[in-house]
């Protein structure tokens, strides 16, 4: 896909946090899929590299995305996501392979960083003070064992203060439509006891799981100021991709948007 085959995104194709948009010197956006090149299944601005979708639409996604955010770049840094507690501490992009991780965490002015998703919840760190950005994917076993967590640990290694971070979760599936079995509610209990306010009884041996409230929940006792966007994956189709939804389908496969954030090269 040629450079000028980059689309414009417009405002209305991206959520912001207010949160994160009240802090100078950053950039921000949790993208939808809307503004993008893609086709088919994944029509819109699929930004997965994982996903079976034209190689040179996601480059292209990927870089529209960036624009957005006020440079020219190839695309954000983003890692291979494999559901880990593990995050990768940047000062330049990725070369060669990208790490395994599920976070991403720099301290340098103009480099974007990222995460992408389809239903687990993507979740942007800032310092109000400038000091380090940080970008993480949790679903209920990355937020479970430790990845907010960590990434917050890494923010400090860069000399930001808990009290100074604004954590802000995007775009992720809501509890009216994340069904898990008895079996999943008590391995997850089991290891976090205070999780079990955040499931509600489903149906006979099932149970609802409040995802978002459970990140924001975690964030809070880590002690970090945390909000939810409010937006479900699952429940708006012609806004976000959602594999849970795909699967229901019983769709080949799904894209992913993508969640990503910057400190401001100019500031």
């Amino acid at each position: 896909m040629h450079s000028e085959s980059i689309p414009e995104l417009a405002e209305a194709d991206v959520v912001n946090a207010a949160s994160l948009s009240a802090i100078e010197g950053l950039r921000h956006g949790f993208f939808t899929r809307r503004g993008g090149i893609s086709e088919g299944l994944y029509a819109g601005l699929n930004a997965g590299i994982g996903s079976q979708d034209d190689p040179g639409r996601v480059r292209a996604n990927r870089r529209a995305a960036v624009r957005y955010l006020g440079i020219d770049a190839e695309g954000p840094q983003t890692p291979w996501q494999v559901h880990s507690p593990d995050v990768a501490v940047i000062d330049q992009p990725f070369s060669g392979e990208r790490p395994k991780a599920d976070a991403v965490v720099t301290g340098r002015r103009g480099l974007p960083i990222g995460v992408v998703t389809a239903d687990c919840g993507p979740i942007l760190f800032a310092d109000r003070r400038g000091r380090a950005v940080g970008a993480a994917h949790a679903g209920w076993k990355g937020a479970l064992t430790g990845v907010l967590e960590a990434t917050i640990e890494a923010m400090e290694g860069l000399g930001a203060e808990r009290a100074d971070m604004v954590a802000a979760l995007g775009p992720c599936i809501t509890q009216a439509h994340y069904e898990v079995g008895t079996d999943r509610r008590d391995e997850i209990v089991a290891l976090d006891a205070r999780a079990e306010r955040f499931f509600a009884t489903g149906r006979p041996g099932k149970w609802q799981f409040d995802l978002p409230g459970y990140i924001v929940d975690r964030l809070g006792r880590a002690g970090v100021a945390a909000s939810f966007v409010g937006r479900c994956t699952y429940g708006e189709p012609d806004t976000f991709f959602s594999f849970r939804r795909t699967t229901h389908r019983s769709e080949p496969d799904y894209g992913r948007q993508l969640s990503a954030i910057m400190l401001d090269p100019l500031n």
